[in-house]
């Protein structure tokens, strides 16, 4: 499983003036939480970069004066005027500690009903779960292959083992749509199947008429 190291300095001064300062040398101040202690400390706004900028769920090495806590990105803060990224939280993974995170979904296959011409829809990309850290992976992989025009997966049809999926099971997480050119092509083709199907009783009508004039 993908793992990204930061490096960061303990903060020993809190407060709004404190807060100001880091920002003035861009650095980000964040926690680590859920372990023996909590942990206050500031690190550049460059080292969460690949943290926080990407949809991928990984692992963070956190390196504070010496010692080192293994831990998930758990909430972050942004600047509601400028969209700075103002303050991370980071829970530490605890051996037999069970731990509630958002896991990607990575679908394979190709769905039969795009095949038949539909669109796929992908309604969820994340799930909610809770797990023992060493369960914890980069995505829950979900065939699609079997999945039929006009169609839906929910949350119920996902096999995630020792994991505790935490969403509704009801919710729908990708359908296969019509497209409009699959609608025009059906619409088109139930007038010619309807003609047809009259044209059929015409001539088993005109079959009797025919014997019956030849006697």
């Amino acid at each position: 499983m993908k793992t990204i190291t930061i490096e960061g300095q303990i903060r020993t001064d809190f407060g709004k003036s404190a807060t100001r300062q880091l920002r003035s040398e861009e650095k980000v101040p964040a926690v680590i939480y859920g372990g023996a202690k909590e942990i206050n400390f500031s690190a550049p706004v460059s080292a969460f970069k690949n943290v926080v900028y990407t949809p991928d769920f990984m692992l963070t090495e956190i390196n504070v004066e010496g010692n080192s806590y293994r831990c998930v990105l758990k909430d972050l803060q942004f600047d509601k005027v400028s969209d700075d990224l103002i303050h991370v939280d980071f829970l530490e993974l605890v051996g037999n500690k069970k731990v509630t995170v958002n896991i990607p979904l990575k679908f394979t296959g190709v769905p039969a009903g795009v095949k038949e011409g539909g669109k796929l829809v992908v309604k969820m990309k994340a799930l909610k779960v809770k797990t023992l850290p060493e369960y914890l992976s980069e995505n829950i992989e979900m065939d699609l292959s079997d999945l039929k025009l006009n169609e839906n997966v929910r949350v119920q049809d996902v096999k995630a083992p020792n994991m505790e999926i935490l969403n509704s099971p009801r919710i729908p997480i990708a359908s296969v749509t019509m497209t409009r050119q699959l609608k025009q092509e059906e619409a088109k083709a139930a007038p010619e199947a309807k003609g047809a199907s009259k044209a059929a009783p015409a001539k088993a009508e005109a079959a009797p008429k025919a014997a019956a004039a030849k006697k």
